[in-house]
């Protein structure tokens, strides 16, 4: 069976999980044998056989960016000829699987790591942009022989957001991990080179600054942290200005109170992350929305408890009391994901912070359950088992 995985992220273009994602399931599906799985991916990916990368179009170079993601779409479209299915990730890359199924006539499978109608907080960074995205998925997953949730939450989004969605077509594949890559390493040397204290008791944040992580309300909350708690911020990529002086106000009201805050914007290599991980106490994820949050699987791997936010695909990952602790949140239901109450969930973000830095033992042991959990429950030689079920139920049905 031939698939075109198409995509906006691939090695070394990756900036965020859906990236991670197709990477890990690429190499999965390849290591099975019987699948001819190639890579159509925006920009130019690292030359490797069945790997295909495509620029910007420069006709489109002064367009509005949703505009130039159409371009390079119609660009990998003409190319899937041939394909048994195509396989796309993230609005970028919808539009081309779906113009690609209309002109070749195969099935075309969309993996929903995240939705519009769940972000409109984009409105601010893309402006008509995100009416064209949101317009791109619609039409994508209303057409899709199938549509892959990375967790039963997203499912439940997928249905909510698009009901005219057969049930029935919506599946379930967890993301993955791979365990060798993400395992405890302690390097002290690198963790001082970054400003910590690989000795002292310290609070992690991995990921990008956008509305949907949360980081707003672990700066409130960490206020509350004992004063010898260090606070690890690694955090870039912010999805606007306005989010990022908001992040950069608290960031200083912040240090203006306490030591131990570090913040490193820049994309880490993966070993210094591991070692940043493997010398944390806890790992904070204080998202507002996350289909499944690989970051928590990665942070589980490297034995890190994880004090997590009660929302989307998060409680199918960390096991409250097992694993890490689970924040509840009362949220608005306009697709947003703010709090009802913001100053309650930054409360009870703090007591779950708190508890989990005041028995270091216990945090550790939490630890190697999560990394237990992540090993059993997530190999990615799974995940590529599992859609590769649902690769052969669509093209079975289509043929």
């Amino acid at each position: 069976m031939r698939v075109d995985i198409l995509t906006k992220e691939y090695p070394p273009n990756i900036y965020g999980g859906a990236g991670v994602h197709v990477a890990e399931l690429v190499r999965a599906l390849r290591d099975r044998g019987d699948v001819d799985a190639r890579v159509r991916a925006f920009g130019v990916p690292v030359v490797e056989e069945g790997t295909t990368g495509y620029a910007d179009l420069p006709d489109l170079a002064s367009a509005n960016a949703a505009v130039r993601t159409m371009g390079v779409d119609l660009a990998m479209a003409g190319d899937c000829e041939g394909a048994d299915l195509v396989h796309s990730h993230t609005w970028y890359a919808n539009f081309a699987g779906h113009v690609a199924s209309l002109l070749g006539g195969m099935p075309h499978v969309v993996s929903a790591h995240s939705l519009e109608p769940m972000r409109p907080w984009k409105a601010e960074q893309l402006g008509g942009g995100y009416r064209v995205s949101s317009f791109v998925e619609r039409t994508a997953y209303e057409a899709a022989a199938a549509v892959i949730a990375v967790s039963e939450g997203m499912r439940q989004d997928v249905l909510r957001s698009y009901p005219s969605i057969d049930p029935d077509r919506v599946k379930v594949v967890h993301n993955g991990i791979d365990s060798q890559l993400w395992q405890r390493h302690e390097d002290a040397d690198t963790v001082r080179r970054h400003g910590v204290d690989p000795d002292g008791r310290s609070v992690i944040f991995v990921g990008r600054i956008t509305r949907q992580k949360g980081l707003p309300y672990l700066l409130r909350a960490a206020a509350q942290l004992p004063p010898d708690v260090q606070l690890v911020l690694c955090a870039g990529s912010p999805d606007t200005p306005e989010i990022m002086a908001e992040v950069e106000g608290l960031m200083q009201e912040l240090r203006a109170t306490r030591q131990g805050v570090v913040w490193i914007p820049e994309m880490l290599p993966r070993a210094e992350v591991v070692a940043l991980l493997s010398a944390a106490t806890v790992f904070a994820c204080p998202s507002i929305y996350e289909p499944l949050g690989i970051v928590n699987l990665e942070a589980m791997a490297c034995e890190v408890p994880v004090v997590a936010t009660a929302t989307g695909g998060i409680p199918e990952v960390v096991v409250d009391g097992e694993t890490g602790w689970l924040v509840p949140i009362e949220q608005v239901q306009d697709g947003s994901g703010i709090p009802l109450d913001a100053d309650r969930f930054v409360a009870d973000l703090a007591h779950a912070l708190n508890d989990a830095v005041s028995d270091t033992d216990r945090a550790a042991a939490m630890g190697q359950a999560g990394r237990t959990r992540a090993v059993d429950a997530f190999s990615w030689a799974t995940i590529g088992d599992r859609t590769m079920e649902v690769y052969q139920d669509v093209v079975g049905r289509h043929g």
